[in-house]
């Protein structure tokens, strides 16, 4: 039998007929859907401390559970003292089973180790379906292991839904399960 993430079912057999019934879609097809999610994580000491750059590509990996790749300069900034083409940060996209996977862990395991969480930002939204917001330390993750923490660094989580509106993807991450601040319960 073939494996299909939680999140992935959960999606066909609950949200898409949820969404269907609020936005009164005509066809499945004009259902938002999740297309990627990307981590990036800027590491800004990088350009002092080499081995920042493998450690973080290590810690993203974990997380991701695919493989990271450093981010490159693209232009000199004297005053930084960056060079182009230095590494400067790490970052992953993931699609498909591996960005289910890490939505489901993100959700259920990682949020709830916030410090003093509320619930995320709903200002995250850029206008085309899209949602960002920030995690301020990669703690939170239970892949990583606190003792072997050189610094504590945060990172970009982005959400790209195929939703043509701010509404619409919002009404697709709470129904994952995303927990906005100005919910109604």
């Amino acid at each position: 039998m073939e494996y299909t993430p939680r999140l992935r079912q959960k999606y066909d057999e609950e949200i898409v007929p949820a969404l269907m019934k609020q936005f009164s879609y005509k066809n499945t097809m004009q259902v938002p859907k999740l297309k990627k999610i990307s981590i990036n994580q800027g590491l800004g000491n990088a350009t002092v401390d080499k081995k920042l750059i493998e450690t973080g590509i290590e810690e993203m990996t974990m997380i991701a559970g695919q493989k990271a790749v450093a981010t490159k300069s693209r232009k000199d900034i004297s005053n930084f003292k960056v060079r182009k083409g230095m590494p400067i940060g790490v970052r992953v996209t993931l699609r498909g089973e591996n960005m289910y996977e890490f939505l489901d862990r993100l959700i259920s395991v990682a949020m709830p180790r916030i410090r003093d969480f509320r619930g995320i930002n709903d200002k995250g939204f850029d206008g085309r379906g899209n949602y960002s917001f920030g995690v301020s330390e990669q703690i939170i993750f239970p892949e990583i292991d606190i003792d072997k923490v050189g610094s504590i660094s945060g990172m970009n989580i982005t959400f790209a839904t195929s939703a043509n509106t701010d509404k619409e993807a919002m009404a697709l991450l709470k129904e994952f399960g995303l927990p906005f601040k100005n919910q109604k319960r």
